[in-house]
């Protein structure tokens, strides 16, 4: 189906843009307030930083029945652009300035995907379903008819893109990432299949435009995990840095580093980033990494915004090792490897 395809020509003066529609959004900077001893340190990379290409593809459908607006705005749900431009500045500065995404592309898809089984929404069915919450079932997005219907596979191979980012509407169907082509391998999701012909594998990050970019943060999170556990999968124990780096109270009494996406290095239950209840932890050591001095020292949730998702996002990717050299055969900066899965060895 065609879509409306703006090339965004933002090469040199992409960072200038990006400040000005910041402003001119009204996006909020990223609050650095903290209790505590420690200041906020964000480590400045010696590395030289990486402009991942984006491919944004946007399922934002007007719909007849409601005067032609689009679902964003029947629902009053949030602007996908937005959203795009505050992800990727949270990530730059989570990144200590390695990771300037820039969008090169956006297509806006005015049509409902496709589900596994064929399926596919009209505007007023999806309203009508979404008002009544009663959605098709079964609710998974066909990713092979993605891949193939915006050419991605060919896109990635004639060097245009790095990455996809798709959003779309409740109930779209897709996982919050997967990954694609030769080698790919568990991205918080399994990987699209019938894609092995591609020259390389990268990432598709699927974002649903009713929430804020909290959540956004979350489902990079997760990519994280995925790809750095796979980096880590088959080093000894006493050399799994991963393994060391996601440890939290509940499992290491006493020992707690900065924990994972969805335990801070206090919390008792999933989720429960507002803890209030002081344990000790070494996750200052990663900021310094790898010299890691083993400093311990009480820390609770007014460290990483008191319960606030996105601030509790930021605070535990911003401890990510991000300086150049290597600790057990695995580069300092683990962000290289999140960015781009071919760093990632596998058996293909």
């Amino acid at each position: 189906m065609p879509g409306t395809s703006h090339c965004l020509p933002w090469g040199a003066v992409y960072r200038d843009m990006l400040d000005f529609l910041r402003r001119l959004l009204g996006i909020a900077p990223v609050a650095t307030s903290r209790a505590g001893p420690a200041p906020v340190r964000v480590q400045a990379p010696s590395l030289e930083p990486v402009a991942p290409r984006v491919l944004m593809i946007v399922h934002n459908p007007p719909v007849a029945s409601e005067g032609g607006r689009r679902l964003t705005e029947i629902f009053g749900w949030n602007d996908p652009l937005r959203l795009a431009l505050q992800y990727a500045a949270d990530l730059e500065h989570a990144s200590g300035g390695y990771l300037r995404y820039r969008i090169v592309e956006r297509i806006d898809a005015d049509w409902f995907p496709p589900k596994i089984d064929g399926f596919r929404y009209s505007g007023e069915s999806y309203v009508a379903a979404w008002r009544a919450r009663r959605m098709h079932e079964p609710d998974r997005i066909d990713y092979e008819a993605q891949v193939a219907a915006f050419d991605l596979l060919g896109r990635y191979d004639r060097g245009e893109i790095d990455e996809v980012w798709f959003f779309a509407f409740p109930y779209a169907g897709d996982y919050e990432s997967t990954m694609v082509g030769r080698g790919a391998f568990w991205c918080n999701s399994p990987p699209v299949p019938n894609t092995g012909w591609c020259s390389g594998r990268f990432v598709m990050m699927c974002f649903n435009y009713e929430r804020d970019v909290d959540c956004m943060l979350e489902n990079f999170g997760h990519r994280v995990e995925s790809i750095i556990s796979r980096v880590f999968a088959n080093h000894a124990p006493e050399q799994n840095l991963w393994e060391l780096f996601t440890r939290h109270d509940r499992t290491h009494p006493g020992r707690a580093q900065c924990g994972n996406v969805h335990f801070a290095p206090n919390s008792e239950r999933d989720y429960d980033w507002g803890n209030p209840r002081p344990v000790l932890s070494y996750c200052d050591d990663w900021l310094t990494f790898p010299d890691v001095p083993g400093h311990a020292r009480m820390v609770d949730c007014r460290e990483w915004g008191g319960g606030d998702m996105r601030l509790h996002h930021l605070w535990w990717l911003s401890h990510l090792p991000k300086v150049g050299g290597e600790t057990f055969g695995v580069s300092n900066n683990w962000w290289s490897y999140v960015v781009n899965p071919m760093l990632v060895s596998v058996d293909e």
